[in-house]
């Protein structure tokens, strides 16, 4: 049973979603506490032909709160600006008139809680993608939530009955392959390949959100950039 753990992001890079591909459960972790300027409900697209941060503003977002306890701010307006800026910026890419339905129907969805409403445009970007990746959500498991760091992470392994671990590349110096082992697990970093595609843009910009990963190039070809990765 291959497991991994991640807070929800809002229209991640391809890098989240290579996890996200590989393994058997993911964990969507909504019951950390919100990041200040992090990823959750914000993220990077191509807008005449430079990054853009576009972010889904929130109700009393604080480091003091857990992520499932905010919602988004004036959801219904803010969603409808949020999809008006992805039309501009995107309305004569390749892949557009496949794609922006989809963002379109994801941005429609009534939910205001963050963590919910990322969990469910995961899903449907996973339809859209054909993985079959089983959610759970973090804080409906009946975890020790006293614990920290590694030993919380050790202890959701336990809980699903997993044998592998995967964690992104950046966590490498925050958890000891000989203490997983210790508990029967195996413990992996994914490692992002360089992705390189058209952005009708002189100079490629990497890391984007998927929306851009989506608009510029085929299902199939997305599918394709999944397996740039290597486990280490």
């Amino acid at each position: 049973m291959k497991v991994a753990i991640m807070q929800p992001y809002l229209f991640p890079y391809i890098g989240y979603f290579q996890l996200l591909n590989r393994v058997d459960k993911f964990v969507l972790y909504d019951d950390a506490n919100y990041i200040n300027r992090g990823w959750i409900n914000r993220n990077r697209i191509l807008l005449n032909g430079k990054a853009k941060m576009i972010t889904l503003p929130l109700n009393g977002a604080s480091q003091n709160k857990l992520i499932n306890e905010i919602s988004i701010h004036n959801g219904k307006r803010e969603k409808k600006k949020f999809l008006k800026t992805i039309r501009h910026a995107y309305t004569n890419s390749p892949y557009y008139n496949q794609v922006f339905p989809l963002i379109e129907e994801i941005m429609s969805n009534d939910e205001e809680n963050i963590a919910k409403f990322i969990e469910y445009s995961l899903k449907r970007i996973g339809d859209y993608l054909d993985y079959n990746t089983d959610f759970i959500i973090s804080s409906e498991l009946g975890k020790n939530n006293s614990l920290k760091g590694e030993d919380k992470i050790l202890d959701i392994c336990q809980l699903l009955k997993a044998d592998i671990y995967i964690n992104p590349i950046g966590g490498r110096d925050l958890y000891s392959k000989d203490r997983f082992i210790g508990e029967g697990i195996e413990l992996y970093f994914i490692q992002t390949n360089k992705i390189r595609y058209s952005q009708n843009n002189e100079n490629f910009i990497p890391n984007l959100s998927i929306i851009d990963t989506l608009m510029f190039n085929s299902k199939n070809k997305v599918k394709d950039f999944l397996e740039g990765y290597k486990l280490v």
